[in-house]
């Protein structure tokens, strides 16, 4: 037998040790480009609220090192031999998944993200064994099935945040038949999700209420995201004034909080739909959806296919993402204000200009 070892594939990522959270640089390997795969050289990675409980072990899930980022923007370095959907020098997208199982009824329906086996793009294990890694990295190798096409002319950096709290805005919306102009809707809580919210219910012409716990954001909402109302939770008589009045609410709250409040808003077979991950149980008392058929319903994430009929409608509309573009030296610090929620609206970090190992 010769004597060639074959060389390792290695990348160089920010990563988490334990549950502190705090990202440093880690070098770890990738495998080599299979028949079905997409080399990547990681551009822009946007910062989800998601990665924040990820990296705190929040879930009780986390395994370390971990490498946080699920809102890939890069460009195709190398395919596989029977990728033909892709070409080298591309732009792509990657977002939360990057495995599934293909046979059960979500996959074989294109829902791939209700694939019980499915594969997330960081702390899970790939069908090789090896731990999966995210986008806060150089490269990244993915299979082409979790691979999007960037339409021509959109900006690298604002398609990154589209990945996962556009699409997971875009999707129930799609689902629920809650696409027709004239409806209104209520986003509750104004973070990176909520922002998309807003600005794709306005896109499909719907009347758009923000309901946030303060005044802060108030101002933003009106003016800069072009929202048409802004409800103080706190407000009594503003929140009874409303009552009734909104067809879906999408509650992006990522903690523990009251229900009852907002089911109140909902008009007949209005829907609650909820997007936080929130590991505590919520309450309501029935009567408050029997008594105008609501529906309390959940979603999550939204599936390639979606994700690119979701770009196409982001470009068609001409809309914009509002974002802080930020280097990798200071993502920690970055971790640090989303939890804070001082972020306008949605981070994303410059991987390609960030210098991830001192030289």
């Amino acid at each position: 037998m010769g004597s060639v070892v074959e060389s390792e594939r290695t990348t160089v990522g920010w990563a988490a040790r334990d549950p502190s959270g705090i990202l440093s640089p880690y070098t770890f390997t990738l495998r080599d480009t299979g028949p079905d795969d997409v080399y990547i050289k990681v551009h822009y990675c946007g910062i989800c609220h998601s990665d924040l409980h990820q990296i705190k072990n929040d879930l009780g899930m986390s395994n370390y090192p971990m490498v946080p980022g699920h809102e890939v923007v890069g460009e195709v370095l190398e395919v596989g031999p029977n990728v033909k959907k892709f070409k080298v020098g591309e732009v792509v997208g990657v977002g939360l998944l990057v495995g599934c199982c293909k046979n059960c009824r979500p996959c074989q329906s294109d829902i791939e993200q209700y694939c019980s086996k499915k594969i997330w793009s960081y702390n899970d294990v790939y069908i090789d064994g090896k731990p999966t890694q995210g986008g806060f990295a150089e490269t990244m190798v993915v299979e082409q099935k979790f691979v999007v096409k960037i339409p021509e002319g959109m900006e690298p950096e604002q398609v990154a945040p589209l990945l996962c709290a556009g699409v997971t805005v875009y999707s129930p919306l799609a689902h629920f038949g809650l696409r027709e102009s004239g409806l209104r809707g209520g986003i509750l809580g104004l973070g990176g999700v909520g922002h998309m919210g807003v600005k794709i219910a306005k896109a499909l012409g719907h009347h758009v209420t923000v309901i946030s716990s303060s005044e802060k954001k108030k101002k933003e909402a009106l003016e800069e995201l072009g929202a048409d109302k802004y409800l103080v939770s706190s407000d009594a008589s503003a929140m009874q004034e409303a009552g009734d009045s909104l067809d879906y609410i999408i509650d992006t709250v990522p903690v523990g909080h009251p229900l009852e409040p907002y089911l109140s808003l909902l008009k007949l077979d209005g829907k609650l739909i909820l997007m936080g991950v929130i590991n505590t149980p919520l309450q309501f008392v029935s009567p408050m959806v029997m008594l105008g058929r609501k529906a309390i319903t959940g979603s999550f994430i939204g599936s390639i296919k979606e994700t690119e009929e979701m770009l196409e409608f982001w470009k068609e509309k001409g809309l914009s993402s509002m974002i802080e573009i930020v280097k990798m030296d200071y993502v920690n610090k970055a971790l640090e204000r989303l939890e804070k929620n001082d972020v306008r609206y949605r981070f994303v970090v410059d991987v390609k200009g960030s210098k991830l190992v001192d030289e």
